[in-house]
């Protein structure tokens, strides 16, 4: 008789095994036996779980989201104007718990994949438009009219720049703030 409760903590464990193997990998070439045995069990308990790597996967990615989101929902707290909103959002976007070289190279996996996997591709909207949205309540009382093309700049640039740290860019979350700020600043200024 299986123990009562050890489901959640048996796919939390298989969750971190992937971001962890995804990180090792650089790519979504492992297997689930790779991240079964991470996680401490059988690959036969993890297809009993999740059903297949892709559905691992797709776990992974939408506890990776859960935690941006609550990363962002945490720094908007306390935000007193709308550049310090904007400030806040960038900040939480590369934090240590959203830009750690695991999780870049599953979002670098998720951009691959939802090419391909609906629900990957699902997954990578709901982020966009939430990123987007975000970003718009900032940037509506500073840009007006082109707060939409301003967001969708940012949005780019912070992709942009997870994509470039998966491949290899050795840059720091401060370090990818700061390019995203100085960004938003020279719009904001119309040097851009």
């Amino acid at each position: 008789m299986p123990k009562l409760g050890m489901e959640p903590i048996r796919r939390n464990a298989l969750v971190q095994a992937t971001i962890f193997e995804i990180g090792a990998a650089a790519s979504l070439d492992v297997t689930v036996g790779q991240i079964a045995r991470r996680a401490g069990m059988s690959s036969a308990l993890a297809h009993h779980y999740f059903g297949g790597k892709d559905q691992i996967f797709l776990a992974a990615m939408r506890h990776i989201l859960t935690i941006y989101g609550a990363a962002v929902r945490a720094a908007l707290r306390g935000a007193d104007s709308p550049h310090d909103r904007l400030a806040r959002i960038v900040r939480a976007s590369f934090g240590p718990d959203n830009f750690g070289p695991d999780v870049i190279a599953a979002w670098l996996t998720l951009y691959v994949q939802a090419h391909t996997v609906p629900e990957a591709g699902r997954l990578l909207r709901v982020y966009q438009r939430r990123l987007r949205s975000n970003l718009l309540h900032g940037l509506r009382p500073l840009c007006g009219k082109r707060a939409g093309e301003v967001a969708d700049l940012l949005g780019a640039l912070i992709d942009g720049l997870y994509l470039r740290a998966a491949l290899g860019g050795g840059m720091s979350g401060a370090a990818a703030t700061a390019d995203v700020m100085n960004v938003l600043d020279r719009v904001l200024e119309g040097r851009a």
